[in-house]
């Protein structure tokens, strides 16, 4: 399964470079308007809104949204169903991924990234990506070691949170192999494929609960259980989860096992061997304050373009217009490419089009921007597909075919829009 699937040929343009490739495309290689695009949400067996691809795509199909990227953590076999519905429903897939990493001598100096409870903690998206299918020996290594790291915490977890039931008087009988079998019936997926997390873990242990004890006595329980008497609706599905996470899960809790985490040179290293390009997952006032490495944003851009990332993605539902409006612009301004997109990784069914905090609508101005970024990653997914260079170098480097950051986003959003539009219409 090729990342270029959906294009109207396996390739566009073979023998030429990209000044040539842009002087031939016609105005029938540009869109009539600009679609919704979403290039951020998590499918099953990733934790999920979604209990299908069937049912992401049919629904990113009734709403009008052609272009989706899925960003899975750690097992890319879901991109094959992935691209099949996608060409049956006239949909253009943008593949990527996100990771995790420390970054020690932030950790060690107490500096939130972009996850407001851990200092050092960053995440980390790949987009674009086009060498999942087949792996190279070096992604395959890099990507091993983070399966390693992950599972072992995730097995540790389940049983420190079996025994913290058991001590409350809440036996369920699950371990690591029984939460992953329940996943694979929900979602029909392989077991290979599953990598718990901490939500898969807190929902099954939550649907322990629901099974075996009775609405009018769950209060009681989770009391018990948690050492404090639970603030959500008992009969609420997800909020338990919560519950569950915040009381046991979490930093300094009972069943908390540490992270282990690989460095941002590994991540960064993976992203790379696996084609795609590195984009920080900002987000701004997702958090109150917003965290020290995003704050200014001019410094922020320093840092990421000195990390050598020279792409950015939003995910507008944290985050007000006028935050986002001042983020975006300038990043823009310092010549990266952006994105935008959803998640889609609760159980929480929002639209897929991405809007601000409480639905409000995203500036026109940045719908462009979004929309151009997520261009640039179809181009280069489709550049890289064929063993050319993309909007960045196997090393991440800036394509060097352009004078500057401006004529390198332009040139790789008209080429993405040609692919995209090609594909479209090869589908409809």
């Amino acid at each position: 399964m090729h990342s270029d699937r959906l294009s109207a040929n396996t390739t566009l343009f073979p023998d030429c470079g990209m000044p040539e490739i842009l002087s031939a495309l016609t105005e029938t290689d540009r869109l009539a308007r600009r679609p919704p695009v979403n290039a951020h949400i998590h499918l099953p067996p990733n934790f999920s809104a979604f209990d299908t691809v069937q049912q992401a795509v049919g629904l990113a199909a009734e709403q009008q949204v052609r272009v989706i990227g899925v960003s899975n953590y750690y097992d890319y076999h879901v991109y094959a169903d992935f691209t099949a519905e996608a060409q049956r429903r006239g949909i253009f897939p943008l593949y990527g991924l996100e990771i995790i990493a420390l970054l020690d001598d932030l950790a060690q100096a107490g500096i939130k990234i972009n996850d407001p409870g851990n200092p050092g903690k960053m995440y980390i998206c790949g987009k674009g990506i086009a060498r999942f299918d087949p792996m190279t020996a070096e992604a395959q290594e890099l990507l091993q070691a983070i399966r390693d790291k992950d599972s072992a915490r995730m097995s540790a977890m389940v049983t420190r949170l079996e025994e913290v039931f058991r001590a409350a008087g809440l036996e369920t009988g699950l371990n690591e192999e029984a939460i992953r079998a329940g996943i694979v019936r929900r979602h029909g997926c392989a077991p290979h494929t599953v990598y718990l997390q901490e939500r898969h873990v807190a929902q099954a242990f939550q649907e322990a609960i629901f099974e075996r004890i009775a609405p009018q006595e769950r209060a009681a329980a989770l009391t018990r259980l948690f050492g404090a008497a639970p603030k959500c609706d008992l009969q609420d599905a997800p909020g338990v989860q919560n519950e569950i996470r915040s009381h046991l899960m979490k930093a300094g809790k009972p069943a908390y096992v540490e992270e282990t985490f690989v460095g941002f040179e590994h991540a960064y290293r993976l992203i790379l061997a696996l084609g795609g390009i590195p984009c920080y997952p900002t987000l701004a006032d997702g958090t109150d304050p917003i965290c020290p490495f995003e704050d200014p944003v001019e410094r922020l851009i320093a840092d990421i373009r000195g990390r050598g990332i020279y792409c950015a993605e939003f995910i507008p539902i944290r985050n007000s217009p006028e935050v986002l409006s001042r983020y975006v612009r300038e990043m823009r301004r310092a010549g990266l490419a952006i994105t935008a997109g959803t998640e889609h990784n609760t159980l929480d069914l929002i639209p897929l089009r991405p809007a601000c905090v409480r639905g409000q609508a995203i500036p026109e101005e940045l719908e462009a921007i979004f929309w151009e970024g997520a261009c640039v990653a179809a181009a280069h997914q489709h550049l890289v597909s064929q063993g050319r260079t993309g909007f960045v170098d196997d090393r991440g480097r800036p394509n060097p075919a352009f004078g500057s950051d401006e004529e390198r986003i332009r040139a790789f959003a008209r080429l993405g829009e040609a692919v995209i539009a090609r594909a479209l219409r090869a589908g409809g």
